[in-house]
């Protein structure tokens, strides 16, 4: 019995390590970690306190967006409106409070704003069949007009009677020095990672994008899921933008423009595949985390920013390429 019992947890043993090394997660981590090593020694200023708070706040508001969109690549699909919806979350928040309101009713009709868009984007992709590229491309430049209408292609900086409480929502610091937009991600993090693991709702989740003719089969209700999933992508970016207006203090209607690749790149790049059926919260939060390095560290070195598309692009396409050669090794 010891010795059956003793082979069990070494077989488990070499099972997880397999795995772990098999996952393209864990080396896009050893890449971040690898990556700091070596920037806290090339450059004086990467090691520093402000430096590392900088990048652990800019990272949150790509993290944050590439979980919702980690949900939506894992069904199968794609989100291409993000970064616009992210801009009209914001703007509705901004206008709401200039107009005097309070910051309450602001968030409120901001989320609103948000949901009700994904739900647009849901309706029209999973119960008319629409493909998700066509609708959450044309909701790109819908939502970014509709920003430029609600705010009249105007800067708002101010927010109201509550224009102090925003700016700590997004700005602050309220434990341990941690800035705000960290916590949140993290908390987010956790309860998305939370849902993908131990939830019905994960499950049919991962059910839809393996196969979506079988998930329908065995009464998993897939119309109801796709519009779920499309929802909280939506929801994801309107958070985010409610973030980031806290702590940039004003909103144009250039926020978010372009962040939509980003955020594609980060899940992608922390293991999402875009076939559908693979994806983590943890890995979207380390492919976030390397997109930040990169961009930090190009001032650093003194490359020019130019090139910060180049490297992004780069490590998506080698991600992409680690998980063809995976998958092509499995099937071997």
């Amino acid at each position: 019995m010891a010795i059956t019992l003793e082979r069990t947890i070494e077989q488990r043993q070499q099972n997880w390590a397999a795995a772990m090394l098999s996952s393209q997660t864990f080396w896009v981590l050893i890449a971040v970690i690898l990556a700091c090593i070596f920037l806290s020694f090339a450059t004086d200023s990467f090691a520093t306190a402000k430096n590392l708070y900088n990048i652990t706040r800019n990272v949150t508001f790509v993290a944050i967006i590439a979980l919702g969109m980690t949900m939506v690549i894992i069904t199968g699909g794609i989100d291409l409106s993000v970064g616009s919806v992210l801009c009209l979350c914001s703007m509705v928040l901004a206008v709401v409070m200039n107009a005097g309101y309070s910051i309450e009713v602001g968030i409120a009709a901001s989320i609103g704003t948000a949901l009700f868009i994904g739900a647009f984007n849901g309706i029209l992709i999973a119960y008319l069949d629409f493909p998700p590229f066509v609708v959450t491309l044309g909701m790109l430049s819908i939502a970014r007009s509709l920003a430029m209408v609600a705010s009249n292609n105007t800067v708002v900086f101010q927010f109201g009677p509550d224009h102090d409480l925003l700016l700590a929502l997004g700005g602050g610091a309220w434990f341990f020095g941690i800035a705000n937009p960290v916590l949140y991600m993290v908390v987010l993090a956790l309860l998305t990672g939370f849902v993908l693991r131990w939830t019905r709702f994960g499950r049919y989740i991962f059910a839809i994008g393996g196969n979506e003719h079988a998930a329908t089969l065995t009464g998993v209700p897939v119309r109801k899921i796709k519009v779920a999933v499309y929802m909280i992508s939506a929801l994801s970016a309107g958070i985010a933008g409610i973030v980031q207006t806290g702590w940039l203090g004003a909103v144009t209607t250039n926020i978010g423009a372009g962040m939509e690749l980003q955020v594609i790149a980060a899940a992608v790049i922390g293991g999402a595949n875009l076939a559908g059926g693979v994806g983590t919260a943890f890995g979207a939060l380390v492919g976030a985390a390397l997109i930040e390095v990169i961009r930090n560290s190009l001032g650093l070195l003194g490359i020019n920013a130019f090139w910060q598309g180049t490297f992004i692009g780069g490590a998506t396409v080698l991600a992409v390429l680690f998980d063809r050669i995976r998958n092509f090794r499995q099937s071997e």
